[in-house]
């Protein structure tokens, strides 16, 4: 996996510290006052930066990389 370029807006990292500590997208959502539907596209958007199929690997490999 190469994420080098890869650019993380402070949005993506608050959303990835959310998801990390086990919020759901629609508690994500209503703390950051979006949609929860523009949560979801968050988390798409992330798992494909992240070239993960799921939201705990995603995690762990920004644990990993230190992005969060």
């Amino acid at each position: 996996m190469n994420l080098k370029g890869t650019q993380f807006t402070d949005r993506d990292i608050q959303i990835l510290r959310l998801i990390a500590e086990g919020y759901t997208s629609s508690r994500i959502a209503e703390e950051l006052c979006l949609s929860v539907e523009t949560i979801k596209w968050y988390r798409k958007r992330l798992l494909a930066k992240f070239q993960a199929d799921t939201s705990a690997e995603m995690i762990r490999l920004s644990i990993e990389l230190k992005i969060i």
